[in-house]
């Protein structure tokens, strides 16, 4: 990727293909977060010098998380010498939600970014019928499904800033969508979980109030 002589389109490759091995956010959240943070001109594609700070905001990302990791594994260490076999459920929660590790609060504007795009992605997605689940009501799918695009619809019109009615509202929601999921197997899932994916990603963007405006 660092290889100017190489042509950019190669380069590109390379860039999406770190991505793919290391995406906080999960591939297209991340892609798009890079993107709009390598500002002033984020068309990865035909920009040298975007790409260049594109694998910079991932390097620094990646580093700041094998930092956190390295904590995490002397710390749990520790706690199974003193007799403590399981993870606590706030470390465990850490670990699997979307999120972005840095040294310094993360960028508002590539949050932004990343939601709206996986915003898209939740409006064009397929939407469950009754044949998939008859004992739920998809009147009751359709109603949380609307409040989930009212609440990311909410936190793009505000620029990242949701007040605490609408963040209150997108944490029932998370709840009443993550109630609904089944362990193991089940057709529903196919669609809530997805829903629940973008759902975390818009609850990490929302809390992240100091986050910087720019790259």
């Amino acid at each position: 990727m660092r290889d100017e002589r190489l042509p950019l389109v190669r380069r590109h490759r390379a860039l999406r293909c770190a991505v793919g091995d290391y995406g906080p956010l999960g591939f297209h959240a991340t892609w798009a977060y890079l993107s709009a943070t390598a500002c002033p001109a984020p068309d990865l594609r035909r920009d040298s010098a975007a790409l260049s700070r594109a694998l910079g905001t991932l390097e620094e990302s990646r580093a700041a998380h094998l930092a956190e990791m390295a904590v995490f594994a002397a710390r749990r260490g520790v706690e199974k010498a003193a007799g403590r076999r399981t993870p606590r459920a706030s470390d465990a929660a850490a670990l699997r939600g979307p999120r972005w590790p840095s040294s310094t609060p993360p960028s508002r504007l590539g949050l932004i970014a990343a939601v709206a795009n996986r915003h898209s992605a939740f409006q064009r997605a397929p939407y469950p019928d009754e044949t998939l689940s008859p004992d739920t009501d998809v009147r009751r799918l359709s109603h949380l499904h609307s409040r989930l695009d009212d609440c990311a619809s909410s936190y793009l019109k505000t620029l990242g800033r949701l007040d605490h009615p609408a963040a209150a509202e997108l944490t029932d929601t998370v709840h009443s969508i993550r109630g609904l999921t089944r362990p193991g197997y089940s057709p529903l899932n196919m669609y809530l979980v997805p829903w629940l994916r973008f759902a975390n990603l818009l609850t990490y963007a929302a809390a992240a109030p100091e986050a910087r405006g720019g790259s």
